[in-house]
């Protein structure tokens, strides 16, 4: 099963819909409720990252018997240094967004810890590429 989620950047009204249906989907087919809340987490963290950060992005999603894999790819600024943007409480978020509540350092750093494997591929001016896998 393959989903696809665009992504506009700059539109927080939308921040979280396409974990929302990951979610649900997730639910109906009777994956464990722990896994469901990493897949979420992490997601969720990647959604917002391309609204603060980049102009626009999708989100690709494939399900398999035993693990999901999801790949956020945007147009944007790309990360110049991912150790460093990997470090909790590192943050590149404008003013603005900081006061919307959002851009606490804290969304590669998340989306590491709730998946099991993570890569994350980035060039300066152009974009970058997020993959995460969880099993099952």
């Amino acid at each position: 099963m393959k989903l696809e989620f665009n992504i506009e950047g700059g539109n927080f009204s939308w921040a979280g819909h396409a974990s929302s249906e990951v979610k649900k989907m997730l639910k109906q087919l009777g994956i464990d409720a722990r896994c469901i809340k990493s897949i979420v987490i992490a997601l969720y963290e990647g959604e917002v990252n391309v609204v603060a950060h980049a102009y626009e992005g999708r989100i690709l999603v494939q399900m398999e018997p035993h693990k999901i894999t999801t790949e956020i790819i945007d147009k944007g600024p790309g990360i110049p240094d991912i150790e460093l943007a990997m470090q909790e409480g590192y943050s590149t978020a404008s003013k603005e967004v900081r006061e919307m509540g959002f851009g606490a350092g804290m969304g590669l750093a998340n989306m590491k810890k709730n998946t099991d494997e993570l890569t994350i591929e980035s060039t300066v001016g152009q974009g970058t590429t997020v993959k995460m896998v969880n099993y099952f």
